[in-house]
């Protein structure tokens, strides 16, 4: 006899997709209990995205600014 989860994970996967990532993302829901520091980076998330907005010459790409923090720690 399987165990409850397996069995539950036997039934999940016989949903249509659609089913399957929205119970995916209630379950992922569910296990981040701190939504006030999720908040807080939604809103610096949303600051960083303005200030390229407004001046993307200050952009870097992603290798550039891994050289810069590399050159700074010596």
């Amino acid at each position: 006899m399987a165990a409850p989860i397996e069995l539950l994970v036997q039934q999940v996967l016989q949903l249509p997709a659609t089913d399957r990532a929205r119970l995916l993302d209630q379950v992922i829901s569910s296990l981040d209990a701190d939504r006030e520091r999720d908040a807080r980076w939604n809103a610096l998330a949303a600051q960083r995205d303005a200030e390229a907005d407004a001046d993307p010459s200050a952009l870097v790409s992603g290798p550039e600014a891994i050289a810069r923090i590399r050159a700074s720690l010596g």
